[in-house]
């Protein structure tokens, strides 16, 4: 061996650590990326393989559906639609034709509100748009333009009902806010059941009275309200004009009763008209059968002769 080398061994000998390092530093970087290509190319090829998929699978053909299955999921998208719309005109109705709620939340019903006219034109379109059955055959465009009018539909309801029900009655004037405190107090006489039909019916004459001006009632409303003013005279009509004729004939002596030529029409003629509606022809014969509101004071008798 040179004795140089020998020589420079023995006083530089421990070069070899930081030279070893570095040796071993250089062969990881060269792992490392050799590693870091490897990943790419597997990701490369995965890539170039997905491409190859989707194109053969937008070369392929489109296989239809069958008919049974588009008839079947258009009729169902119909009926769902068909039900919401038919649930929003049914909540838009409970404020239509409940006078109660028409004075609580007067702007339900006041087209001059820009949010109740946006939903009078939505309920328009919807109503224009919708089929006459879920079986209708509709284009792909008119069944998005009807689900397009529905949806626009509930939500415009949706808007008006929470606007009217934070205005309520602020719109209207100091006297026309009792004017409207005065009908709904007398809404609650017209349709109790307990009060006597004469009280109903002015309850009634007033309420009208009151809203006129304020607030315009449809058509349906009002039948809806007379539906609930008039009394059931079936059952309990023969219960008050039995009770009555009772209590008169008891307080009354037997002199003042009337003469038996009276109920005679009853007796001799079964079918005949009945005798409220076609009285005696006798000028001093009361009509019979008397209403207990129709009958003489205690304190006066009258001559049956006379």
């Amino acid at each position: 061996m040179d004795p140089v080398f020998l020589e420079l061994w023995q006083d530089y000998w421990w070069l070899i650590f930081p030279l070893g390092a570095g040796v071993i530093g250089i062969s990881s970087g060269i792992g490392k990326a050799w590693e870091r290509n490897a990943k790419r190319r597997h990701r490369q090829r995965l890539e170039i393989l997905q491409a190859k998929s989707a194109i053969k699978a937008a070369s392929r053909p489109a296989v239809a559906p069958a008919a049974s299955d588009a008839t079947e999921s258009h009729a169902s998208q119909l009926a769902k639609l068909f039900a919401t719309h038919d649930a929003v005109t049914a909540r838009w109705l409970d404020y239509e034709l409940d006078v109660a709620k028409l004075i609580a939340f007067p702007a339900m019903s006041d087209g001059r509100q820009p949010l109740t006219a946006a939903f009078l034109r939505a309920q328009r379109i919807a109503d224009g748009l919708r089929p006459a059955s879920p079986k209708a055959r509709l284009t792909a465009e008119q069944l998005s333009e009807y689900r397009n009018a529905v949806v626009d539909y509930e939500v415009a309801f949706d808007v008006a009902e929470r606007d009217a029900r934070r205005l309520k009655d602020s719109s209207f004037t100091e006297a026309e806010r009792k004017r409207l405190d005065t009908a709904k107090q007398l809404l609650s006489i017209a349709i109790d059941q307990a009060a006597t039909p004469a009280e109903r019916q002015v309850a009634y004459r007033r309420v009208r009275e009151e809203l006129d001006g304020l607030i315009a009632l449809s058509d349906d409303a009002i039948e809806v309200l007379e539906t609930q003013v008039a009394l059931e005279l079936a059952p309990g009509s023969g219960s008050a004009s039995g009770s009555g004729p009772e209590k008169t004939d008891a307080a009354t002596p037997a002199s003042s009763t009337p003469a038996p030529s009276t109920p005679a029409p009853t007796t001799a003629a079964p079918s005949a008209a009945p005798p409220s509606t076609t009285p005696p022809p006798a000028p001093n014969a009361d009509p019979w059968p008397v209403p207990a509101r129709k009958a003489p004071a205690p304190g006066i008798r009258r001559d049956p002769a006379s």
